[in-house]
């Protein structure tokens, strides 16, 4: 792998001087779930704010805030269809060495790596954010700026978190500041929808590069640190048989009939795995098939997503749905007076393992020290995100947010307002530092 030299850099500015400012508090969101870091990483995240090499970096983070804002337009109006992050890969690939990456690749699933090797290497820290949106090739990427808000889909999510990676990186060359472990700044495929975390499950898979803790980026503010992986299961049920006339060929087995009775077996059970213990949920979201009113499908199909906190519950509600497939058809074969019986053929598209953090991991309490520093309670939440799988694995990680204000992710008219943006690249630049270990100025 190719390597540089960085040069030196004059350190700049006293910690005193620097201007970290709290979110509005409109910005604030008090849940059960806000807790305070432990004494000794609070001592540790204000120490690091009284460095001078610390301080330099953060100052440079609110002093990029307009060059951000443009990168984001920029990638923004990359297209990054699911399973079509190339373009936007190869961009995000150039940034990293222009930035200053010690050496940078694209991997065989597609995620794109900067290394930034730290003083010893002990460990490793994976740093990033996601390249894929959840629009379909041919969408409008195109930003319009009204006033102070950026408008255009995947601004937020989860553009802007690249954004924040790639800031973070920037500014801690320029402040020439070193860490003990080596960080990896990666832009991650394959997150949304039917990607399944392809991205993720391959840099953790075996023999794969296995980061020792992951910091993501995605999600809001300030205040909300993901710690826990929503885990989730889906499947693409498609019910077939012979079809025909709804006239002429009546008696044969009809699969719509069939995946009436399935769906209505399935919710008889799901329900009763969802009104007490772990938060579970149960959802049919896309059906289709058939060729005409008058005609006897030879095909049809549903969607189903399931939720749930808990591994165990998530298992179960699953075999309820298999089960529920199986009986709807055989019931309906069970009625067939002509033709070839039914069947089903049940193909699973998603498997988003779940799990939690230790809350006392140093990672979570450093994620909890470093917000505090602005000003911010840190909440614990529950997502589905990148981090799903290292937590899985029972690596330490956190989700944290990209900073601004935004909203209807996942729409066209998805939005994003660069309001005190720069705080969020600030806390994670911070959060990294600690995380990898202050090593001092680079010499």
């Amino acid at each position: 792998m190719p390597t540089h030299s960085r040069p030196p850099h004059t350190l700049a500015r006293r910690a005193a001087a620097l201007l970290l400012v709290a979110l509005p508090a409109s910005a604030l969101v008090a849940t059960l779930e806000a807790q305070a870091p432990a004494p000794r990483y609070a001592e540790e995240a204000r120490a690091l704010l009284a460095n001078s090499t610390v301080s330099s970096a953060l100052r440079l983070a609110q002093e990029h805030d307009d060059w951000a804002l443009e990168l984001l337009i920029e990638l923004t109006e990359i297209p990054a269809p699911p399973f079509m992050e190339e373009v936007r890969g190869r961009r995000f690939a150039e940034l990293l060495v222009e930035l200053g990456a010690d050496s940078v690749w694209t991997d065989e699933e597609g995620n794109v790596i900067g290394l930034r090797r730290g003083r010893t290497g002990a460990r490793t820290i994976g740093f990033g954010g996601h390249l894929d949106t959840v629009f379909p090739e041919g969408t409008d990427v195109s930003v319009r700026v009204v006033g102070d808000t950026l408008f255009a889909p995947g601004v937020g999510d989860d553009t802007r978190g690249l954004v924040v990676v790639l800031s973070v990186l920037r500014a801690l060359e320029e402040a020439s500041l070193e860490t003990d472990d080596d960080v990896l700044f990666v832009g991650v495929v394959g997150e949304e929808g039917l990607g399944d975390l392809r991205g993720m499950k391959y840099l953790y898979r075996e023999g794969g590069l296995r980061p020792d803790v992951w910091i993501d980026v995605d999600g809001g503010g300030l205040d909300r640190i993901v710690s826990m992986g929503l885990g989730s299961v889906r499947y693409r049920m498609s019910f077939e048989g012979p079809g025909g006339h709804s006239w002429g060929a009546f008696g044969t087995a009809n699969p719509a009939h069939a995946m009436a009775r399935a769906v209505r077996y399935f919710q008889d059970v799901a329900d009763t795995l969802t009104r007490s213990g772990p938060r579970t949920s149960y959802n049919v979201g896309r059906v289709g098939g058939g060729t005409s009113v008058n005609s006897v499908p030879f095909e049809t199909w549903m969607e189903v997503d399931m939720r749930s906190d808990s591994p165990e519950r998530l298992v179960r509600i699953e075999g309820a749905l298999l089960a529920a497939m199986d009986r709807g058809v055989a019931e309906e074969n069970e009625l067939r007076r002509e033709g070839e019986p039914l069947r089903v053929v049940k193909e699973k598209i998603g498997d988003r393992p779940s799990g939690e953090t230790d809350p006392d991991a140093p990672l979570v309490q450093r994620a909890l020290a470093t917000t505090a520093a602005f000003g911010v309670e840190g909440e614990l939440g529950r997502s589905s995100t990148d981090s799903n799988v290292p937590i899985a694995l029972g690596v330490p990680a956190v989700t944290i947010g990209r900073g601004g204000d935004g909203s209807n992710g996942h729409a066209p008219d998805e939005f994003w307002v660069n309001r005190d943006a720069w705080l969020a690249v600030q806390r994670a630049l911070l959060l990294v530092v600690a995380e990898a270990g202050f090593a001092g100025p680079i010499s």
